[in-house]
């Protein structure tokens, strides 16, 4: 028995030792601390002004996908260096030498760069909700993000979910799938994948039902781009025995969409943090019109000729 307790001990001692080393070299690779670092954080934006003229900021917040563990390191490193100076004066001018001195450690660079997703994930919003703001110039809405987590890549260009909160904390409150489209890693150079097809959904208020537009489909398209867009008009049809016959003519003419920009919008990237841009620049911009068109010409309710002009293609122009 003497002989048996010395050698739990050590089983023991040798247990926690070993899961100590071993999870210093696969913490970065845990699930449950790879969602933990996908996180929401503060960014705030200007809006506007109220109507007493105050300037309006809102907290949109945003997902970081990388890990935060440079930072306790950081702190940990604060730590040491400070108690090895008589003062505080002291460790303040060692600290400014340091900034202009060396780089920090490459392992504290390294650890900055770990994602918190994995190799084939982004750190996305799980849910927004939108807030609607009181202006001088009218009311806006404005996107809040409220959670993130990792999610897959599609290499494939589909529809997906995107839930939206209306009418956050009220009566009224309504949460609705309004969808988006998958960023399409395999998409080919110049092409996105962007909605194409919508739809749309009824919100009740207090004052009026209001009208949501959803996403229905997504195709892969170039940055300016033609959707559908069909319109109704009464045709009046003259059949052969004299007949005349009142019809619905419909007509898809088409909208453009899409953004037209030129150049790279940032010029300096953080070399630890590719999320994080020192320097942006100003990007030339065009609108997306139509290019090519073609005419539906019919009689109208009152016997007259009426052409109606559809879009067949679109191109950015300055």
């Amino acid at each position: 028995m003497d002989v048996l307790q010395p050698f739990l001990l050590f089983l023991c001692v040798f247990h926690l030792t070993l899961s100590g080393a071993l999870s210093t070299h696969i913490d970065h690779r845990n699930l449950f601390t790879q969602r933990v670092c996908c996180k929401r954080q503060s960014h705030f934006v200007h809006i506007g002004q109220d109507i007493s003229g105050s300037p309006v900021s809102v907290d949109v917040g945003m997902c970081r996908s990388h890990c935060g563990m440079t930072a306790r390191l950081s702190q940990e490193t604060r730590r040491q260096e400070y108690s090895k100076h008589s003062s505080m004066l002291e460790f303040l001018r060692s600290k400014k030498m340091r900034t202009h001195g060396p780089a920090a450690p490459e392992i504290s660079e390294h650890l900055n760069r770990l994602p918190s997703c994995g190799a084939n994930q982004v750190c996305e919003p799980t849910g927004m909700r939108v807030e609607r703001v009181l202006l001088l110039e009218g009311p806006r809405e404005v996107e809040v993000v409220e959670e993130c987590h990792c999610e897959i890549k599609l290499s494939q260009c589909i529809r997906v979910p995107a839930l939206r909160t209306y009418y956050f904390e009220t009566p009224y409150e309504t949460v609705l799938d309004v969808g988006g489209c998958s960023r399409s890693k395999g998409a080919p150079e110049g092409f996105s994948c962007v909605p194409t097809k919508f739809d749309s959904a009824l919100v009740e208020t207090p004052n009026k039902v209001d009208v949501i537009q959803t996403v229905a489909a997504c195709e892969l398209k170039e940055s300016c781009y033609r959707v559908p867009y069909v319109e109704y008009y009464y045709e009046t049809v003259q059949h052969a025995d004299g007949v005349k016959e009142e019809k619905l003519k419909e007509i898809d003419v088409g909208r453009c969409l899409g953004g037209c920009t030129t150049g790279k919008r940032c010029l300096l990237r953080s070399p630890s943090d590719l999320e994080n841009c020192y320097l942006w620049s100003e990007r030339q911009s065009s609108s997306c019109v139509p290019q090519g068109y073609e005419s539906h010409s019919f009689i109208n309710q009152h016997g007259q000729i009426r052409t109606i002009l559809s879009i067949t293609s679109c191109l950015c122009q300055n």
